[in-house]
């Protein structure tokens, strides 16, 4: 793994690797149906980092395979890359594909030590990522009663990167067409916030609820 770049260094490489020509195309093609079929209302873009801001990781709740698309609709300014199931990219005119919209592999069968090296590897080098800390998709239950992983605490302090919560708030938690959802950015939370102590135990553990907390106060706040 490469070491930590410098702010100067991690500036440039992220107004290098913020969003790929297809990615950008793409992007323009689906988002006025995607926004249209799934009734996307969006809230705190002015929170998100800009273009040569510097890379960070984003966190959201997760309802359903299509959060990656709403936060990708959500995030105008960089291209947030997505683990992705490792069978994908076994089949050849997707793994292209997908891999150039910004999904990496990951094994979901156990602890993929190669794919966490990569995410840290991309916030470092100036790629965003996204993650969900809960791990699976709960649609239809409450955010807040779902178990969550630490591994967001990991890649946002090994990564030295801000982490930029976003929640998608729904009636009933239940992702239907048309029915009406706000996604909520909030503002960046920088690394010197979280209180980070290597010495003490659980502090991932720890540091993973503090940001979760964050993401679904976005919804208790926010108000149509």
């Amino acid at each position: 793994m490469p070491a930590v770049p410098s702010a100067e260094e991690r500036r440039a490489l992220n107004k290098k690797n913020a969003r790929g020509v297809l990615y950008t195309i793409f992007r323009a093609i689906v988002y006025f149906p995607v926004c249209f079929f799934h009734n996307l209302h969006f809230h705190g873009r002015e929170n998100e980092p800009r273009r040569g801001d510097g890379s960070y990781l984003v966190i959201c709740n997760h309802l359903t395979w299509r959060d990656p698309i709403f936060l990708c609709a959500a995030l105008k300014q960089q291209q947030p890359h997505f683990m992705a199931k490792k069978e994908l990219f076994k089949i050849p005119l997707l793994r292209g594909l997908i891999s150039k919209l910004g999904a990496y592999p990951v094994d979901r069968q156990g602890v993929d030590i190669g794919a966490i090296k990569s995410t840290i590897r991309m916030l470092r080098t100036g790629t965003p990522v996204g993650m969900f800390p809960q791990g699976h998709r709960y649609n239809g239950e409450d955010p807040r009663t779902t178990p969550i992983r630490s591994g967001c605490a990991m890649m946002a302090l090994k990564g030295g990167v801000p982490v930029l919560p976003v929640y998608i708030k729904v009636k009933d938690n239940t992702v239907k067409a048309f029915r009406r959802k706000d996604i909520i950015i909030g503002k960046p939370i920088m690394p010197e916030e979280l209180g980070y102590d290597p010495e003490a135990p659980g502090e991932y553990n720890r540091v993973a609820a503090l940001l979760y907390e964050k993401v679904c106060a976005l919804g208790d706040e926010h108000h149509e």
